[in-house]
Formats: structure tokens, C-alpha cells, sequence
């Protein structure tokens, strides 16, 4: 029997603590003499009393160590609790969404995935625009710990090959995220100043700076206006490649970065080709755009540069509507978004350095071919790479591929024409954003999709941004009899 009271332990503090989170959306309501601000305080006392009862009845647990069962646990727990309560304002408050709305909504956000089902975003409460972005940046700063502290302790997806990058202390989960995190939240906050600065001296007032901050360095892509990006002039474009691009690195190599080496960082092979495929993808999309469309400007170039990095990020933000640039660099588009960034970021989807492990299996294939009775090794960063981290991402590539088809098929059936199920599908388990067509593409959103679709894109983007195995590993029979 699994002792479930740990998992309730940490899962009960970080709702506690989401309640505290509602104090400052209803302060900013506040100051904005928005009545909106009883919604906030409201959400926030039940959140967080319920968070602190649960705390308390699992008290007993607290100090002790966590299982392997009890990770996997813990780390899709904390990804279907914490939306429940985020959903809360959405539907006590302004928008009065339904729960199905709502609950997409909030976890979208804390996934960082960036898809929306709310129009009208200019004239929503501040607070509302503001717990969006408070939503997408905790999400942010959660993911990285789980990518680098738990998905490493798990031997998920590959991400083992990290585990000496990650301050590897096994056998103690909690207290190696409490070290890792105090580090990363010191630059991960400090990197969202930085940001908001920048938008600042482009010309955003504080507010949207704020917001736009946040969900710029949790490459979320929630925005405070329907047009997303295409609302501000060329400088915020410029600025928000840069953070998004940076947000996309492992966090990692800042850490060592602070603490003064700066070696790893240009070393970093993934890096290296994390780059190499961001100029390869927007140069294909700005040569099509020059030599085929004409589009001949400096605004052609930076549509291009723009929508390339926040797709291949997942970050999600547009600032135009791409599904007019022709077929090819839409789907030039739809697959990078595939791509994603490195591990250990806040980027999503595959990762650049599963890819990487998957051409160096096969290249030692192809030798193999070749000289049959030659030894050829798969290398990652000079190093020879295990059996288990290669047979661990093939699996992923396998889960990857089966769930999106399978995902798309349902979306297919709830009546989703076929661009707006693969699209969505593909949106929702990379935790891309905005999909393509008229309906949830960069100039739409997925309100008007039916109640099942919605939630099986929820499903989606958990089981995505959660890397696969953590979600499927306890749906097993051998998971709860171990």
C-alpha cells in the first residue's frame, strides 16, 4: 500500500500557497477601484485553508523521504490539483466561465501551454490578466525543477543523462528541490525583471510589461490583448525574442553561469544546436517570405524571426496572423513547433536533445551497417550515452507519436475538422499555443470548441508537459502493485 501522506503533504503546501499567490491580483484589482478584488480574496481564504487542512492532516509525513511511486505521485498530482484551484477566479469571477472553461484555462496556463478560451481580453479585470500571467509563471519555475530534479530521478524520457547536471543527490528528492529551486528562483526572477524592463523602455506601460514578462520567460504566450504581440510596435518584438530564447536555454548553465562559469554554457552541444535550428527555421520562413511572397521589409524579416522562435519555443505568442503566409512556412511552422527547447528550460515539447540522441543511434547504426564487425557507440557531449537513456527515448519518441495521432483521432471524433484536430492535438501535447485554421489558429482561439475536445486537450497538455511516462507509468497495474 502506498503511503499517500507525503504526496498530500507537499501537494497540501503548494495549494496553501497558490491561495497566497490570489493576494496579489486582488490588490491590483484594488488599486484599480475594481470590485473585482472580493472575487480574489474569496478564491484565496478556500484555497488556501484547504490547502493548509490537507497540510495538517498529512503533517505526520513531513521530513520523510519520497518513493519512486510516490514521486510519480506527487508530480502529476501537483499538475491536476493546482489547476482545480486556479480555475477558481476564472469561474467566481468576471469571465463566470464554466468549469470546463476554466479548468482549460488554468491549465493552460500552468503548463505553459498558452491556448485560451476568452475574447475580449482588453476588457477583462486587471486581476483576471494578471492571474493569467501569475498562473503561466509558476508554472514556468515548476517545470524546471520537475525537469531537473524529478524526470532525472525517474529515468523519464532520456532526461537521466542530466541527473550529474542536476546537483544529484538520489534518494533525497525533497531537500535536492529545495537546494535547486532557492537557485533558480533568484535568476528566474531576475530574468523576469530584466524583461519587464526591456518592454518597459519599448514603450509598454508597467502592467502589460509585468504580465508580459512572466509569461514571456515561462514561454507561456498569454497575452493582455486579442492581437497578442501584433498590439506593440517592432522594439517589443525584438525584446521578446531575446527573453524567449533565453528562457529556452537550461537553466542549468545560468546557475553555473552566476557562479562564475561561464565554460558549460558555450560548451553545451544542445545549446549549439538549439541555435543552429532556430536560424535554419527562420531563415527558411524569411527566404520564402523574400523570394516567394515578396515580402521584402524589415517587418517581413521580423515576422518571421518573431513567430519562428515562439513556436519552436512553445512560447505561443503571434504577431501576425501566419496561417495567411502560405502553406509552406505554415507547416515549416507546425513542425518546429515539434521541436521545442532545451531541457531544464521552460520550453516545451520533444527537446532538442532527444533529437540529438536520436541521430547519433542512428548514425551508430549506419556504421554498424557498414562495418559490421566495427564497435560504434552513441556519443552525447563527449560522452558514451547508456542502453537505458537510448531505449528510454526511443520509448518517448513511440509514446510521443501513438498519443498525438490517438489524441488527434478523438478530437477528430467530437466533429474537429482534420487541420483543427492534428493542429490542436499537436498544440496541446507540445504546449505549443495556438494551433491552425480559422478556428485555433494565431488569429482565433478554442472557445468555440465543443465540452469533450476541451477536455481531452486538457488531458493533452498534462500528459505533454509532464513528459509522457509520469502521467501513463501510473495508469499501470505493476505501478500499484509494486
Amino acid at each position: 500500500m502506498i503511503d499517500l501522506r507525503p504526496v498530500g503533504y507537499v501537494i497540501g503546501l503548494l495549494v496553501a500557497m497558490l491561495g497566497l499567490t490570489m493576494l496579489l491580483p486582488m490588490l491590483v484589482d484594488i488599486v484599480a477601484g475594481d470590485e473585482h478584488w472580493s472575487v480574489f480574496l474569496e478564491c484565496a481564504i478556500l484555497t488556501f485553508l484547504t490547502g493548509g487542512f490537507v497540510t495538517l492532516s498529512c503533517q505526520t509525513a513531513k521530513g520523510k523521504g519520497l518513493t519512486i511511486q510516490q514521486t510519480f505521485l506527487l508530480t502529476t498530482g501537483v499538475w491536476l490539483t493546482l489547476p482545480l484551484f486556479g480555475a477558481l477566479p476564472f469561474m467566481l469571477g468576471e469571465t463566470e466561465a464554466r468549469f470546463v472553461d476554466a479548468f482549460f484555462e488554468a491549465m493552460s496556463g500552468l503548463t505553459t501551454t498558452g491556448s485560451t478560451v476568452f475574447s475580449g481580453l482588453e476588457e477583462l479585470p486587471k486581476g483576471i490578466l494578471l492571474w493569467r500571467g501569475l498562473l503561466q509563471w509558476l508554472g514556468g519555475i515548476g517545470i524546471i525543477v520537475v525537469a531537473m530534479v524529478f524526470l532525472p530521478e525517474l529515468r523519464v524520457g532520456g532526461m537521466q543523462i542530466f541527473r550529474s547536471e542536476g546537483f544529484d543527490t538520489f534518494g533525497k528528492i525533497l531537500p535536492r528541490a529545495t537546494e535547486i529551486s532557492s537557485r533558480i528562483s533568484v535568476i528566474y526572477l531576475a530574468l523576469t525583471m530584466m524583461c519587464a524592463l526591456a518592454y518597459v523602455l519599448t514603450g509598454m506601460n508597467g502592467f502589460d510589461a509585468t504580465v508580459h514578462a512572466m509569461t514571456t520567460i515561462a514561454t507561456g504566450g498569454f497575452a493582455n490583448y486579442d492581437a497578442s504581440f501584433g498590439a506593440f510596435g517592432a522594439g517589443t518584438e525584438y525584446v521578446a525574442v531575446v527573453f524567449m530564447l533565453l528562457a529556452a536555454l537550461p537553466f542549468v548553465r545560468f546557475v553555473q553561469l552566476t557562479a562564475g562559469t561561464a565554460r558549460p554554457l558555450f560548451e553545451d552541444s544542445q545549446i549549439r544546436a538549439f541555435f543552429f535550428t532556430v536560424i535554419g527555421i527562420v531563415g527558411v520562413i524569411w527566404a520564402w517570405q523574400f523570394f516567394v511572397a515578396g515580402v521584402q521589409t524589415e517587418a517581413g524579416m521580423r515576422k518571421a524571426l518573431f513567430n519562428g522562435v515562439s513556436i519552436i519555443t512553445g512560447t505561443g505568442y503571434a504577431s501576425a496572423d501566419y496561417m495567411l503566409w502560405g502553406s509552406f512556412p505554415v507547416a515549416v511552422l507546425f513542425f518546429s513547433g515539434l521541436i521545442g527547447g532545451c531541457a531544464g528550460s521552460t520550453a516545451c515539447s520533444i527537446k532538442v536533445f532527444r533529437y540529438q540522441l536520436l541521430f547519433a543511434s542512428i548514425k551508430a547504426q549506419l556504421l554498424k551497417v557498414q562495418q559490421p564487425r566495427g564497435v560504434f557507440t552513441p556519443r552525447y557531449q563527449g560522452r558514451r550515452v547508456d542502453e537505458d537513456v537510448l531505449n528510454s527515448v526511443m520509448s518517448f519518441f513511440v509514446f510521443f507519436t501513438v498519443t498525438l495521432g490517438v489524441l488527434a483521432v478523438l478530437l477528430g471524433m467530437t466533429g474537429l475538422d482534420f487541420t483543427t484536430a492534428l493542429s490542436g492535438a499537436a498544440a496541446a501535447l507540445a504546449n505549443i499555443g495556438p494551433g491552425l485554421g480559422d478556428t485555433i489558429g494565431p488569429a482565433g482561439n478554442f472557445a468555440t470548441l465543443n465540452d469533450t475536445a476541451k477536455w481531452l486537450l486538457s488531458a493533452g497538455m498534462l500528459i505533454g508537459r509532464l513528459e509522457l511516462m509520469v502521467v501513463y507509468a501510473i495508469l499501470t497495474t505493476h505501478f500499484w502493485r509494486a
